[in-house]
């Protein structure tokens, strides 16, 4: 385990140094929340029915764009993996003594500290603009645990797409047609109740409604979530292990 531990974390600094050298992409990804809270949010609010029981849907909408920017930032952290095998980086990797699941492990670390960043840009924004939410600390401290587990999922998912795919341009033409369908069938933006059967049933193996429906229920002050918490984070921790594991075994795919 602490081999393990040690592997891992090495290339989580790795990761982490390549983007602190270069913060653009999280300054650029601050941009969406603000247009889907300000803008989009604020429409909406004036629909009869969007609150699901919240009173304010904004309140209720905010967890939903959190996680919708954890996964716009995690779903494309393959593309990275891709340049790295171009620049003979995961052949370097697959050579070294360390173990395939720590690679992908670390990998998905660093993604967490993406997401990190991400909700603390939700906080902000949700904060300037007056929306009630819950402030406590034991709360927030649940929503970036959830946020990283969030992270881990679709980032871990990410690198199987480039695993299978193996080239920039199928993998973002993928991307692309991945991520609006995970986000609009989930209850992201709107409740199950007001969605069609089909489309319910689609959202209940959505991963990313089970990161919504977390969150909502730490953030939102008079809860609004479906599942309890312990759930939720189930449910997703058990999707992180499957999929780590298949990770593991794809990546050597990547050098072929």
């Amino acid at each position: 385990m602490t081999t393990f531990l040690r592997e891992s974390l090495a290339i989580t600094d790795i990761e982490l140094r390549k983007l602190l050298r270069d913060p653009t992409e999280l300054l650029s990804r601050a941009i969406q929340p603000v247009l889907w809270l300000a803008i989009f949010g604020r429409v909406l609010s004036r629909a009869r029915g969007l609150d699901a029981g919240s009173g304010d849907y904004l309140s209720f909408m905010t967890p939903g764009i959190l996680a919708q920017s954890v996964l716009f930032s995690a779903i494309f952290y393959g593309i990275a993996v891709i340049w790295e095998r171009d620049l003979g980086v995961v052949q370097k990797l697959l050579a070294s003594p360390a173990s395939r699941t720590s690679l992908i492990f670390g990998k998905a670390v660093a993604a967490d500290f993406r997401g990190i960043v991400q909700a603390l840009v939700i906080y902000v924004i949700a904060w300037a603009m007056g929306v009630s939410l819950n402030w406590n600390i034991a709360s927030i401290a649940g929503v970036m645990l959830l946020v990283a587990l969030g992270s881990a999922v679709f980032s871990t998912f990410s690198l199987i797409m480039a695993c299978i795919v193996k080239t920039r341009e199928r993998f973002m033409g993928i991307g692309q047609v991945l991520t609006m369908p995970l986000f609009f069938a989930s209850n992201a933006i709107y409740p199950l109740d007001l969605m069609p059967p089909w489309l319910k049933f689609i959202a209940t193996v959505n991963p990313l409604t089970y990161l919504v429906d977390g969150l909502r229920g730490l953030m939102v002050l008079n809860g609004a979530s479906t599942h309890p918490l312990y759930f939720n984070i189930g449910v997703l921790t058990v999707i992180f292990a499957v999929m780590l594991m298949l990770a593991a075994r794809l990546y050597p795919r990547l050098a072929e």
